[in-house]
């Protein structure tokens, strides 16, 4: 069960993003109409909103929120719905659905979801260098960004994900894949919230192990999910990764293995965050949620 304060943050960041995405995209107007309506419809509504909820959450755990945090959630969140979009694509997995709906290449076609994600992922990269702070903070998170989000990360881990040999799929190699395509964006979501509220290295270096073990945590539980979860709950097909054959922290280390590291994780990430005292509580409960959550 969710804790009262966590959901009522959760909920309160997802009505926040989705007014601001609301805003912020464009009205569909002229011949770029669909395009714009494929964007909206991709981004508007529906999703946990996890990475822009961490980013404010980190933010406000320094309590001096830093500039334009909400626009800075934004383009994450902008950028996190392009890899959706081209990772439901029938060339990478081949989704019919996504947050409860069609995913945009069924509900549009393929060439508009290929540029529609396009048009997210540099929408999102317009919005983080607009921000109302100090230009050298901006160009580090713009740098930042791009890192998580390329081949070094979120794009390398797909990499490894589609070209994997089944002779290669150790739990290190797994580790590593999951790190760049999932953990990565997790990560930057966490640092970005503390460096826009001004924290030192000292702090930097304690959230950077925590949202290393945090963005793990994440990814075991979805493949968790995805033997146990329910599809009409989750928004998305079940079992997906199993009839693809890919390999996950549950065909590596059995689903009995993949519960108990994530409890050992979920421990471990708690403990990163006992310096922060109070001020940590909704990150705590946080890294509670994932553990247990259904969706």
């Amino acid at each position: 069960m969710t804790a009262p304060v966590l959901t009522s943050s959760l909920r309160q960041i997802q009505s926040q993003i989705d007014e601001s995405l609301d805003n912020l995209l464009p009205q569909p107007d002229g011949h770029q109409a669909v395009i714009v309506e494929a964007m909206r419809y991709a981004a508007i509504g529906g999703g946990k909103r996890l990475r822009p909820f961490l980013m404010v959450e980190t933010n406000r755990l320094f309590e001096k929120p830093g500039p334009d945090v909400l626009q800075a959630a934004t383009a994450l969140e902008c950028v996190h719905v392009y890899s959706l979009i081209h990772d439901d694509l029938p060339c990478m997995d081949d989704d019919d659905l996504r947050r409860g709906k069609p995913t945009v290449h069924k509900a549009f076609d393929e060439a508009i979801a290929v540029l529609a994600g396009d048009a997210l992922l540099t929408m999102g990269f317009e919005l983080m260098s607009t921000l109302n702070a100090d230009s050298k903070k901006v160009l580090t998170l713009v740098q930042g960004l791009a890192l998580a989000s390329g081949s070094n990360g979120m794009i390398g881990g797909q990499v490894i994900d589609i070209t994997l040999d089944e002779a290669d799929r150790t739990e290190s190699l797994i580790t590593e894949l999951q790190s760049l395509k999932t953990g990565a964006l997790i990560s930057y979501a966490v640092m970005s919230g503390a460096l826009l509220a001004g924290a030192d290295d000292q702090e930097l270096e304690v959230l950077s192990k925590f949202s290393d073990d945090l963005g793990l945590l994440f990814q075991i539980t979805d493949d968790i999910l995805d033997v146990e979860g329910d599809a009409a709950i989750m928004g998305k097909a079940a079992r997906k990764d199993e009839n693809l054959g890919k390999a996950t922290f549950v065909s590596i280390l059995g689903l009995a293995g993949a519960k108990e590291r994530a409890l050992q994780l979920a421990g471990r990430a708690k403990g990163r965050l006992e310096v922060f005292g109070k001020r940590a509580q909704i990150l705590e409960q946080t890294v509670d949620y994932i553990v247990v959550r259904d969706q």
